[in-house]
């Protein structure tokens, strides 16, 4: 399933004809408000090559992770949101191993594994519905800020994430979204490409 996975997001990655900016400069993370400071720290990963690998590894933890030329989407986030001091390893598994019931019973786990949760779509969703803001699916790109999250479902059923930027698509209101969908993190005009199935705001309180 994985290998096909693979595939399928890597010929997504080929066939997109979508806009790409490539950051002149990418200020370091940690400057700034909350959201500015997780948007920053999402472009900072468009500079570095990932390969697309969402196979299951032993991690450490908390503050686990892969190795980090290795990535999907839900790594960018979770890479992202350190930037704010944030483990989504070890939120998402505590609140898994309080709550297990509330969250999808998609992998016929019985409890939780602090080595995958956090790195599956709809786990994020249900966390980011929990404890943080869900908000409105809107057709409008202004109403999605810098540092919002989004969900899609991608053709062959296959969830997807990816992080807003305030960076406007020229002579429109769509905002920039970085994310993985095969080729590594990137900085793309694809906000609207699939169906948005969440609109999510998380740890952007300062």
């Amino acid at each position: 399933m994985q290998l096909r996975s693979n595939r399928i997001l890597r010929g997504l990655g080929a066939a997109l004809l979508i806009a790409t900016w490539t950051a002149p400069h990418v200020r370091p993370a940690g400057a700034g408000e909350p959201a500015e400071t997780l948007v920053q720290a999402a472009l900072a990963r468009t500079q570095q090559a990932e390969r697309y690998d969402g196979s299951y590894r032993v991690i450490g933890y908390p503050l686990g992770d892969v190795p980090d030329d290795v990535g999907v989407c839900t790594d960018l986030v979770i890479r992202a949101y350190r930037a704010l001091g944030v483990d989504l390893q070890q939120r998402v598994h505590e609140d898994m191993r309080a709550h297990f019931g509330a969250y999808p019973k998609i992998w016929g786990l019985s409890a939780p594994d602090a080595n995958i949760d956090h790195r599956r779509v709809p786990n994020l969703q249900r966390y980011f519905q929990r404890r943080g803001e869900a908000l409105p699916v809107s057709p409008v790109g202004s109403d999605y800020g810098p540092g919002d999250i989004v969900t899609w479902m991608l053709p062959g059923g296959l969830p997807h994430i990816g992080i807003v930027t305030g960076i406007r698509v020229p002579g429109s209101d769509r905002p920039m979204i970085v994310h993985n969908i095969g080729r590594g993190p990137q900085l793309e005009d694809m906000l609207f490409m699939f169906e948005i199935t969440g609109h999510y705001r998380y740890g952007l309180s300062p």
